[in-house]
């Protein structure tokens, strides 16, 4: 498996791409070509280019959730990938709201994407060793579902808990590596719940852990993640400065940034 971030909040110095407020990554594993996520804007289009990456050539589209930092870039992925199997959970292309009235979420529906969507709520093999993980299910006491804002259901908006916030899992033989988008669902219950599904350990994980101050949570997300015995770890996109401070106190975390990559 090699993965390659094309957009993420942070760029590496000495690389000249671009950076926003999201994320995407382009993960090889054995013929399937996929894409995590598309960012906010056509930066990770941009970015890909750059990278002599050719999106055009993407069999697998795969959307962590709903919200537009993640799902935005979908307008200018058609623009290049005209078909491809999309794979989310059944409630990611919804409409979605702030509470204020604004656009959270993506700016197409399933009708307006001509790609094979596979959307489901079950786990969902996306190639040789990496599966979509599905929803994912309340796994402690420390890591409670929060709402952000609104989304339509059956015509009506409710309350958003994001309930199809979920993971990829490369299954590398004797351990798995997690890859998140937001972790909405919590990073510890996603990891618990790969564990359960596998049977294996975890030894890696990369993506967003949405935590932003170092309270009780944060503390307990520490002790967790500590605990399994981590070769590498990668939180970015919305996970703060102070978090992955935090977190370094304990376990080593690694500097992501567009164009890095990762080959297990």
């Amino acid at each position: 498996m090699k993965l390659t971030v094309l957009a993420d909040n942070n760029t590496y110095i000495d690389k000249y791409y671009l950076g926003e407020p999201a994320l995407s990554y382009y993960i090889e594993d054995e013929g399937e070509r996929i894409l995590f996520d598309c960012g906010y804007s056509d930066v990770f289009l941009r970015n890909a280019e750059r990278m002599n990456i050719n999106l055009s050539q993407v069999t697998m589209v795969v959307l962590s959730h709903g919200h537009d930092d993640h799902t935005a870039g979908l307008p200018h992925l058609l623009s290049v990938l005209p078909y491809a199997r999309l794979v989310a959970h059944s409630e990611t292309l919804a409409e979605k709201q702030y509470l204020d009235g604004r656009n959270a979420g993506s700016p197409l529906r399933e009708a307006d994407i001509p790609y094979e969507l596979s959307l489901s709520r079950e786990p969902q093999k996306v190639s040789e060793h990496i599966t979509f993980l599905g929803e994912i299910p309340q796994m402690n006491d420390f890591e409670p579902r929060v709402q952000f804002g609104v989304h339509e259901v059956d015509g009506v908006f409710e309350p958003d808990f994001v309930m199809e916030d979920s993971a990829l899992v490369y299954d590398a033989g004797d351990s798995i590596f997690i890859i998140t988008g937001c972790s909405h669902a919590g990073i510890c219950n996603i990891a618990e719940y790969a564990r359960t599904l596998f049977k294996k350990p975890v030894k890696g994980i990369i993506g967003g852990f949405h935590l932003k101050q170092v309270n009780e949570r944060v503390e307990k997300t520490i002790e967790y993640l500590d605990s399994l015995g981590l070769e590498e770890l990668y939180p970015c996109h919305c996970t703060s400065f102070a978090v992955r401070s935090a977190i370094h106190q304990k376990i080593p975390v690694g500097e992501v940034g567009v164009g890095m990559q990762i080959e297990w």
